[in-house]
């Protein structure tokens, strides 16, 4: 059960009351001034994910609930029964058509979505983005990280496994999924810089964050490549596509995994070690975090909207925007690695 506060506690509520064990999202030191609203005006804002009814997104899901409960704006989350483009982007029309105040999108195809949302800010819809670094109609794109710095990440740990040798492969959920793409680039770059003796094999998989899809293209690479010894994954379904592949193939100890995940997910294939490292940032707090931007651009706050600006929220403590020609773009700063050995503190 949640909590649900009237306008007027918002702000002491935020300020003083304890963190209850329900909540998804701690916000003991969530930036109240930032969404407070002038006579107590209500918002309704929806979020568009990529695709609903996966795990990544449920998640998401619980913090825009938990926003709801906090603050009294009417949000809520909506997204494509499978991930599709143009599905997507008839939610968005729809919820043009309906008026809503913002929307929150987190694009399948930053292409696909340009001109909708770009429909949509002409009508005086505010916009908030993640992941989704390389957007141009937005008001904010929110980003978990620097994306390349991820994925340079996630390659340290692969080589670890593989003992900085080898050839990997590679997933995406889309190619025109940008952060994705960008996390790729990130660890391919670091490959090549620190360990030669490593080599990425094939395009990029598209699989459009679908586990079953994962696990089917990855089987047809290991038959086209079958000397590979590493899966790094952009995707979070791939950790559980690539889980089910090694254990069923007999894999384990010879086909080692790091990328994206969820102990929901790939908890299983990390317990019995048919998969290694999967590394992630909480849905639920960037789906908070998206809300609340929204609801200040919404007040007209946009002068508190910039580097510098601390949400209060794990992650989002110090906002940067590292491209001085798009001061839209915001980074946070923060990711979890979970192996194993520490998969029991992360309960999602």
């Amino acid at each position: 059960m949640k909590i649900l506060l009237t306008s007027a506690a918002l702000t002491l509520s935020f300020l003083a009351a304890p963190v209850l064990a329900e909540q998804v999202v701690d916000v003991s030191k969530v930036n109240s001034d930032l969404i407070a609203t002038k006579d107590g005006k209500k918002y309704t804002i929806a979020t568009v994910v990529k695709v609903d009814g996966i795990a990544w997104f449920d998640r998401m899901r619980a913090g825009i609930e938990q926003f709801k409960d906090d603050t009294g704006n009417d949000v809520w989350m909506v997204g494509p029964s499978q991930a599709d483009a143009a599905a997507q982007v008839q939610l968005i029309e729809n919820l043009i058509a309906q008026g809503v105040d913002a929307i929150t999108v987190v694009p399948f195809s930053v292409e696909a979505v340009e001109p909708v949302l770009q429909k949509a800010r002409e009508r005086g819809i505010v916009v908030i983005t993640h992941e989704a670094s390389n957007i141009k109609n937005t008001d904010y794109d929110l980003e978990a990280f620097d994306n390349l710095a991820y994925g340079a990440n996630l390659m340290k740990e692969l080589a670890k496994y593989t003992g900085e040798k080898g050839k990997y492969v590679a997933t995406v959920g889309s190619l025109t999924s940008k952060s994705q793409m960008e996390w790729i680039d990130g660890a391919v770059a670091y490959q090549k810089e620190h360990y030669p003796q490593m080599s990425l094999v094939g395009d990029r998989l598209e699989t459009a964050d679908d586990a079953a899809i994962d696990y089917t293209k990855l089987k047809e690479a290991m038959t086209t490549y079958p000397d590979i010894t590493g899966i790094l994954g952009g995707p979070m379904p791939t950790s559980a596509g690539a889980g089910r592949l090694i254990a069923e193939g007999g894999l384990k100890d010879k086909v080692f995994f790091a990328g994206t995940g969820l102990p929901s997910v790939a908890g299983e294939y990390l317990q019995n070690g048919d998969i290694q490292y999967i590394q992630f940032w909480d849905p639920a707090v960037a789906g908070y975090a998206m809300n609340m931007l929204a609801v200040a651009a919404l007040e007209g706050k946009k002068d508190q909207i910039k580097p510098g600006l601390n949400l209060g929220l794990q992650g989002y403590t110090d906002l940067t925007a590292p491209d001085a020609a798009n001061p839209g773009l915001l980074y946070g700063a923060g990711w979890v690695g979970v192996t194993k050995d520490n998969m029991a503190d992360y309960d999602f």
